[in-house]
């Protein structure tokens, strides 16, 4: 039977939801974090406290890789052009990736700022670390909440940028009370390095996640085997050969395959292949490629 391709594009509007909703979701972030990046500066200097101005500089780097990751996520919803056939959905993973690299950047330099302060450590204003620590709670914990369950690598990289920070003033709000009754500067630095050593476990994981996307592995939680099985199940397909299936942004999926019909009509081909895509689409391919 000679070759007959059949290329499907499945609707987008589920994707352009998530991805306005993502937008909108990491300008807010942007925007606190900036506000709070601006306070942090003038209570660190206020405190006295390393774990405070250490953090500042950090959410400095936050803001641009935030405001990147915002930026990215916008143009990301641009349409298929005849340059970029998939559209600009790769840019939102792109971002994912550039902001989990300035966060371990700024991870290392807490961790090298803290172990300075364990061999010289510096008194802390324990009553006024407690008040900047809430205000961070406040500021930090609102938007990671509205980035938390997004559906786009950019905004769980992200979700997990905010979700540090808030981790870090509770840590930060504990020591500074512990520092306002009891002289242990030491606590401080400590602090600093556990939730640094934390965070950068996170989102090693995350940016791992993303590499895995741009070497087109994959979707998340699916398998070669279960997918050719899936196919195989359909009525008509005698063979399942040359199946590739990958991910454009951790949430539009593509799927490119050949299959022998036992149909010997070119309508009975033309079932099953809408039989596949029919399966497909219900595992979250909008893209479905099929060679008969």
């Amino acid at each position: 039977m000679p070759v007959r391709t059949c290329g499907h594009g499945h609707s987008h509007g589920h994707g352009h939801i998530h991805a306005h909703g993502a937008s909108i979701n990491l300008g807010i972030a942007f925007g606190l974090n900036l506000l709070f990046t601006i306070i942090e500066f003038a209570g660190g200097y206020w405190t006295n406290s390393i774990a405070i101005t250490t953090d500042a500089v950090h959410d400095l780097g936050d803001c641009l890789s935030l405001g990147l990751a915002w930026w990215l996520q916008i143009i990301s919803r641009q349409p298929r052009s005849p340059r970029f056939t998939y559209g600009m959905a790769r840019l939102s993973p792109l971002g994912a990736f550039l902001t989990g690299i300035v966060l371990i950047f700024g991870l290392v330099y807490v961790m090298g700022e803290s172990v300075q302060r364990l061999w010289d450590p510096q008194t802390v204003a324990g009553e006024k670390v407690v008040l900047i620590a809430i205000l961070g709670l406040i500021f930090n914990g609102f938007a990671a909440w509205r980035l938390h369950g997004g559906m786009t690598l950019n905004e769980q990289v992200a979700s997990w940028h905010l979700w540090e920070d808030t981790l870090g003033w509770a840590a930060v709000l504990v020591g500074g009370a512990i520092m306002s009754i009891w002289h242990v500067p030491l606590l401080d630095p400590l602090l600093a390095i556990g939730l640094a050593v934390f965070v950068l476990w996170n989102v090693s994981r995350n940016l791992w996640r993303v590499g895995e996307l741009f070497l087109q592995a994959l979707p998340e939680g699916m398998d070669a085997k279960s997918l050719e099985s899936m196919v195989q199940s359909i009525a008509g397909v005698q063979k399942v050969e040359n199946l590739h299936a990958w991910t454009l942004d951790g949430e539009r999926h593509v799927l490119t395959i050949r299959v022998s019909c036992s149909p010997a009509t070119f309508e009975e081909v033309e079932q099953v292949k809408s039989r596949i895509r029919e399966k497909a689409a219900q595992m979250g391919f909008e893209s479905v490629t099929i060679e008969t």
